[in-house]
């Protein structure tokens, strides 16, 4: 039986959050099926370099959301 098509996570109407979570839980539930255990499952989503680079989108990481001006003043 051929599989359909699915739709990109985003085209569903899932925002870029919804689907990294998605992303984090099918790789957690993936690691468990692998035979990992519950503890060594949750430390691999902790490293973000074991994620594979086709699983998750791109995540935001702190210094490429740009400086923001401190409004109070420093006087």
């Amino acid at each position: 039986m051929a599989r359909k098509a699915t739709k990109a996570l985003e085209d569903q109407g899932y925002s870029k959050l919804d689907a990294y979570c998605i992303g984090l839980h099918e790789y957690y539930k993936s690691l468990r099926k692998a035979g990992f255990n519950e503890d060594r499952a949750l430390y691999m989503l902790s490293v973000v370099d074991s994620y594979p680079g086709w699983i998750l989108p791109d995540p935001i990481e702190p210094d490429r959301l740009g400086d923001y001006e401190d409004d109070e003043d420093d006087d």
